[in-house]
């Protein structure tokens, strides 16, 4: 009888919760050709890592934003993380003085496409990109921080 019960409150719960009652993170995805994810849901047992921003030097706003996002990966594998456990990110971009002092964000994006979204690596965190009037490197022309999540041990 408890057996019973116990698979028609997982049945019921499993119809309730849709994704979020699986073991699995939910990247929220209505626009597959997106930069990123609308929403991430996060199941109960995960363990949150937040990243400090990293900044790329020298170059263009594509060549930084691939140093910068080099540099990530490095800090997440040093906590046996990758890039499909991020679930958030904050991109700052300063205006590119080759653009005229505005934000190159097809060039941010166009180093993005190369770690977020791919067939290795198909996860997109959810997102915010913010023009700002400089960076605390003054020749950094983007900054990003992450938030990453893992299943708990």
């Amino acid at each position: 009888m408890n057996k019973m019960i116990f698979a028609a409150a997982l049945l019921g719960a499993t119809f309730f919760a849709g994704n979020a009652f699986a073991a699995d993170v939910v990247h929220n995805q209505e626009n597959p050709k997106g930069a990123f994810s609308s929403s991430v849901i996060v199941p109960p047992g995960y363990t949150t890592y937040y990243v400090s921003g990293g900044t790329g030097k020298g170059g263009n706003t594509a060549e930084q934003t691939a140093a910068t996002l080099d540099g990530l990966k490095a800090k997440l594998t040093q906590m046996d993380l990758t890039f499909g456990d991020v679930v958030s990110a904050h991109v700052f971009v300063s205006g590119d003085p080759n653009m005229g002092g505005k934000m190159d964000f097809a060039g941010m994006n166009e180093s993005w496409f190369k770690v977020f979204g791919t067939a290795d690596q198909p996860n997109k965190p959810a997102r915010a990109a913010f023009q700002v009037a400089s960076l605390a490197n003054p020749t950094a022309l983007v900054e990003i921080e992450l938030i990453a999540v893992k299943k708990a041990k």
